[in-house]
């Protein structure tokens, strides 16, 4: 896609009204995603956190406000939820086949990207909770996207995946200069890997860097806090990784908070 200026998102929500019955699955509720930017929505369950990835990808209109995106945009998304049929069994590389318009040596190197070389015999059917995310992530790399948007990328896989599946995460989009925007359950274990945390409780109900939103009342309120044995810290991040992992300088200085 041809490139906005810098200053104009990818993708702008803006007073999404979304109503059900009567209820209000988001009310009033703006966000914006930047290229290169990581976005967090956290929440707790039935706050509208994929009501409101589904509005940002046009699945669902709202009954108020706008969506914006920009012109040709890609988008990459990795669902919460992914159903398999089991009297239908599927290897790897054949859904694959089926599900992008990627060429063999596009989904060969999307798979290499994110760890999954090797598994293109298997079938979707025996892959692990991590396994089946990585190959996820991969369709949805496979797009070229200029936004990812994923949905719990870490569901079903054991905590000590998790931190490397967001370290992944990083390093794909920031080897793209893609915006990613994505929803999680648990702020403490995406700190280090973004840049803004949106506090969704159908309303927008605070904002901001990762550490100031996690000490924020409202926050507090419905999360009360990181959990006994979690410590958290950042640094100054003065560069990115390029698909292989390799340290690549960054060309301007921005604070960006990691951690490792």
């Amino acid at each position: 896609m041809k490139h906005a200026p810098v200053n104009e998102p990818l993708l702008l929500v803006r007073d999404a009204v979304v109503a059900r019955g009567g209820e209000r699955l988001l009310d009033r509720v703006e966000v914006s995603v930047h290229r290169g930017e990581t976005v967090t929505v956290v929440g707790p369950n039935g706050a509208g956190k994929t009501t409101l990835l589904r509005v940002a990808m046009g699945l669902i209109v709202p009954d108020a406000g706008t969506v914006q995106r920009q012109p040709g945009l890609r988008i990459g998304y990795v669902p919460q939820h992914f159903s398999l049929d089991v009297t239908l069994p599927l290897t790897v590389a054949r859904w694959l086949s089926l599900s992008s318009k990627a060429t063999a040596a596009e989904r060969e190197a999307a798979m290499t990207e994110v760890g999954a070389h090797g598994l293109d015999g298997r079938a979707l059917q025996e892959l692990s909770g991590g396994e089946l995310r990585r190959v996820l992530l991969a369709r949805a790399l496979m797009r070229r996207p200029d936004l990812l948007v994923l949905d719990e990328p870490v569901q079903g896989v054991d905590m000590a995946g998790q931190a490397d599946l967001y370290d992944l995460i990083a390093r794909a989009a920031a080897a793209r200069g893609a915006g990613v925007l994505m929803v999680s359950h648990e702020l403490h274990f995406v700190m280090a890997t973004t840049d803004r945390v949106v506090c969704l409780n159908r309303h927008v109900c605070c904002e901001g860097a990762p550490e100031s939103v996690g000490k924020h009342p409202e926050y507090l309120a419905l999360f009360g806090g990181l959990p006994p044995g979690v410590a958290v810290y950042t640094h100054h991040h003065d560069h990115a990784h390029a698909a292989s992992g390799a340290v690549v300088p960054l060309a301007h200085d921005h604070h960006h908070p990691h951690g490792h």
